[in-house]
């Protein structure tokens, strides 16, 4: 029997709303990138190359055609690396854990369709395009999230949205995966303290 879900969590999307979302989005992409033989899926590690490879799964099988795929690892892009886990700085958030970047296709001239679990500040999708540079030049980035929650500090705005979900800044988005946490679902978590 599953153990009772803490009071402070809601789903947002089920299981089934998630598939429904993720096979919207790549129908998305497939209409504005008509033909496109250079187009590429790129997950942003954790949760984001789970989606991707997802996403990647649906373009072929709908578009008939087998696009290049790959995940990063942005833990060294990020603007807040130094300062994770430093004493009074941000003491809550722990330190990176370092994945593999896998690129195996040419970055030059690709269209690159970045995506990620969750779009919130900004900061990890500007440290994902600096790392994404660093392998070669693209000839257009976009990017698609399961849930933009708002809150932006940076001029970051997606082409495909799963679900535009407002929140409070003491609330939190998780989305789980079967493929790491056992369940797909997305919750909204509200703080204890609220």
């Amino acid at each position: 029997m599953p153990e009772p879900r803490p009071s402070n969590e809601v789903v947002v999307l089920t299981a089934e709303q998630m598939s429904r979302t993720i096979t919207r989005i790549a129908h998305e992409i497939l209409e504005r990138n008509p033909g496109a033989e250079h187009l590429a899926v790129v997950g942003i590690h954790t949760r984001g190359a789970f989606l991707a490879a997802r996403i990647h799964k649906l373009l072929c099988e709908v578009g008939g055609h087998s696009y290049a795929t790959g995940n990063l690892d942005i833990s060294f892009y990020r603007d807040d690396v130094s300062a994770r886990g430093a004493l009074g700085v941000i003491p809550i958030t722990p330190h990176p854990v370092v994945k593999s970047t896998d690129l195996p296709f040419t970055i030059d001239g690709a269209r690159i369709v970045l995506v990620d679990d969750v779009l919130y500040t900004g900061r990890t999708i500007r440290a994902a395009v600096d790392a994404l540079f660093d392998y070669g030049r693209p000839a257009a980035v976009q990017l698609a999230v399961l849930v933009d929650r708002g809150h932006r500090e940076l001029p970051i705005r997606p082409d495909y949205v799963g679900k535009n979900l407002p929140t409070a800044l003491h609330e939190r988005i998780s989305v789980r995966v079967e493929e790491r946490d056992g369940v797909d679902e997305v919750v909204l978590v509200r703080s204890k303290e609220a």
